[in-house]
């Protein structure tokens, strides 16, 4: 295995990698030597784009995980595609406002819609990955949590926050149950990220109410969480298993 290239030989399949984290996470693992399986709700020229800048070097699958069966139709077609993978990184998430004061459709809507994109696809796609791996001798997932899910978060969002507590709490389990079947479940937990979310953020409400109470004063760069990623998916990084990494510029300190 080249030093360069650490992740030489991987297939990683890695959701809502179209653009923002997701496709900085693609592009840094194919650098490192690893295959990614790119992976778009409704982005396809982004996609494709983004294989374009990769040399070629990736698989693209469309699926919307809005839908109750979309986790699954990825997983089958990305399996048909690619024939065999190694890794997951359930990256793709959404975020949306909603207030206690909305109607009781809407407030349940919201919240289902969130749970089914944050963390019913990410449970499925880990189900499906859970059963591959223990077949072919192992594998990672690293699941995208968040500050908000350890923390808690703002009022009109407190779906979001919901979401990535689940998600990080699936991720303890997966790594104390399937550790010795050669499993290893990691969670990210980021705060601001410079995205397009974020952007859109700052542009509402302005960059102080983001990075306010973030001490080094700044947001996360999409390279630094893909950086990050790349290096837990090493094979030589297995104690890691069952951990929660915190990149939020210490505004959140266990």
């Amino acid at each position: 295995m080249s030093h360069a290239q650490p992740l030489a030989g991987q297939t990683v399949l890695v959701t809502g990698s179209s653009g923002g984290i997701g496709a900085s996470i693609a592009e840094r693992l194919s650098a490192e030597g690893a295959r990614p399986i790119i992976h778009y709700g409704r982005d396809g020229r982004g996609a494709e784009a983004l294989l374009g800048k990769l040399g070629g070097n990736g698989l693209i699958v469309q699926a919307d995980l809005s839908s109750p069966d979309g986790a699954f139709t990825l997983w089958r077609d990305a399996l048909a595609a690619a024939g065999r993978i190694d890794a997951v990184a359930n990256n793709a998430g959404i975020r949306t406002e909603i207030s206690v004061d909305a109607d009781p459709a809407d407030w349940r809507a919201a919240w289902q819609k969130e749970f089914q994109v944050n963390f019913f696809a990410a449970a499925d796609l880990c189900k499906e990955a859970l059963v591959h791996f223990r077949q072919n001798g192992g594998g990672r997932i690293i699941n995208m949590a968040s500050r908000a899910g350890q923390r808690g978060y703002t009022a009109d969002a407190m779906p979001y926050g919901a979401t990535k507590a689940a998600l990080i709490n699936l991720t303890k389990s997966i790594a104390r149950s399937f550790g010795r079947d050669g499993v290893i479940a990691v969670a990210i937990a980021p705060g601001w990220v410079r995205t397009d979310m974020a952007e859109d953020f700052v542009a509402k409400y302005g960059k102080e109410a983001a990075v306010g109470d973030i001490p080094i004063g700044e947001m996360a760069e999409t390279e630094e969480i893909a950086e990050l990623v790349a290096f837990l998916l090493r094979p030589s990084q297995a104690s890691v298993n069952g951990a929660t990494f915190d990149v939020n510029g210490g505004s959140y300190i266990r």
